[in-house]
């Protein structure tokens, strides 16, 4: 599982004209499955999520988390992330998960991060996703698990 992390002022998903989730200040996190992602995997990627220090403390250092800061978190499908692009100039699906079970651990990790954290928004799934964001820093992390 892979989580391309930025440090947001803002982000929103736009599906159809319409905007179907939003945060404030927080973290976007655009979230790739590959095959045998299944339960620890997730958890994993939910502590990392919302655990991940990329927020600043009295001091100024990287030291607080989005659930210490109490932001939002957006969470958005996005298969791209587990493109294989090492050859050719075209990149190759076949090391992301499987639609049905990419859907199926991207609900799951939607759910633990909500149990755990309040402010989790989310794109849609298999949606074409419009995704404005103001990067804050900018402050952007490749998270594998």
């Amino acid at each position: 599982m892979l989580s391309l992390i930025q440090r947001v002022t803002r982000a929103s998903v736009v599906v159809e004209g319409g905007t179907i989730g939003a945060i404030g200040p927080g973290l976007l996190a655009l979230v790739g499955l590959e095959p045998g992602d299944d339960e620890p995997q997730i958890l994993r990627m939910a502590e990392r999520l919302l655990g991940y220090r990329v927020f600043s403390d009295a001091q100024g250092r990287m030291n607080r988390s989005v659930a210490d800061t109490g932001g939002g978190l957006l969470l958005v499908s996005q298969f791209t992330l587990a493109a294989d692009t090492r050859s050719g100039m075209r990149p190759s699906f076949t090391t992301a998960a499987a639609p049905d079970q990419a859907e199926r651990g991207f609900n799951r990790l939607v759910e633990v991060c909500r149990q755990r954290h309040a402010g989790v928004e989310t794109g849609r799934f298999g949606a074409h996703m419009v995704v404005e964001l103001v990067n804050d820093g900018p402050v952007t992390f490749l998270l594998r698990t």
